[in-house]
């Protein structure tokens, strides 16, 4: 089943499935998600939960047991239920159950909510520990922006603007594992141009994140801004190789495995670890202007 919010200048569809966003379109009709062409990406803004990008095997341990779990964790094929709705906001939930238990040994209630502000749409997570051991888990988001924004426009005309130029990348190996080495991220004006070759080594991860990154062309007058200052790494995607007709801005939490090795949940450095009984929440939003 798909929901609905709108605020009169945003309209926004989300999908039970993943509680995945399905459209995003302004007053006018634009639509800015990537709306899943199967020929370069069929996704369009899954939800990352409780892992976010591989596991070495796809397996990681707890406690001395292995667990098979797959890419980006659980969330984006999970039935969401739907807890709260009004006319600009909706939230949707995920509990622990036995199937997922077989992959995740927690109990656990996380928590997605959408809520439309002006031209923004705000993304909170909650994570509430239902268990009686520390859970361990990485968050984000990872949705997928069309472009170009505007007719005449191509996807070389676009830019990211940073709002720092601090930021170093994350090395990851051919087979998309992180080698743990940084490596400089030059820019020039804090702006980094788009090109496809871009992506033909998959992702590109940065850490030491500023608050915010403006998808942009000097030509149009479209932009979408990422805001995630509770995200200390940010990925920026399309599918390799191709001229993939989006870019996926990403709030990560965490990072990957590490290249050839099986990740100890209870050891991973940049993992969150939330006591039992407690509640650990996230947000990023995007700003539209159109």
């Amino acid at each position: 089943m798909v929901y609905r919010v709108s605020n009169g200048l945003l309209s926004v569809s989300i999908s039970q499935r993943g509680a995945e966003l399905m459209s995003i379109k302004d007053a006018h009709g634009k639509e800015f998600l990537w709306q899943g062409d199967p020929e370069f990406w069929s996704g369009r803004a899954p939800q990352l939960f409780p892992y976010i990008a591989r596991l070495t095997e796809g397996t990681y341990t707890y406690q001395g047991k292995k667990y098979q779990m797959p890419i980006h964790g659980f969330a984006p094929t999970s039935s969401f239920q739907v807890s709260h709705q009004s006319e600009d906001a909706i939230t949707f939930n995920l509990e622990d159950n036995d199937s997922l238990y077989q992959m995740y040994p927690f109990h656990f209630l996380f928590s997605i909510s959408y809520r439309l502000e002006g031209k923004s749409l705000h993304v909170e997570y909650s994570v509430s520990n239902k268990d009686q051991k520390t859970m361990y888990f990485a968050i984000g988001g990872h949705p997928g922006i069309n472009l170009p924004l505007e007719d005449g426009l191509t996807f070389e005309d676009y830019q990211l603007d940073f709002s720092s130029d601090q930021m170093k990348r994350v090395e990851f190996s051919e087979d998309c594992f992180i080698t743990g080495h940084d490596l400089p991220f030059p820019l020039k004006n804090s702006s980094l141009p788009l090109r496809h070759d871009l992506f033909d080594d998959d992702a590109i991860v940065l850490k030491n994140t500023p608050k915010s990154v403006t998808l942009r062309s000097k030509k149009g007058t479209c932009s979408v801004t990422l805001l995630a200052p509770d995200f200390p790494y940010w990925g920026f995607w399309h599918k390799p190789h191709t001229k993939a007709p989006y870019l996926c801005l990403e709030p990560w939490s965490a990072l990957p495995s590490r290249q050839g090795i099986v990740e100890d949940f209870e050891k991973q450095e940049d993992l969150t670890s939330l006591p039992p009984g407690q509640v650990h929440y996230r947000t990023w939003s995007l700003r539209f202007n159109s």
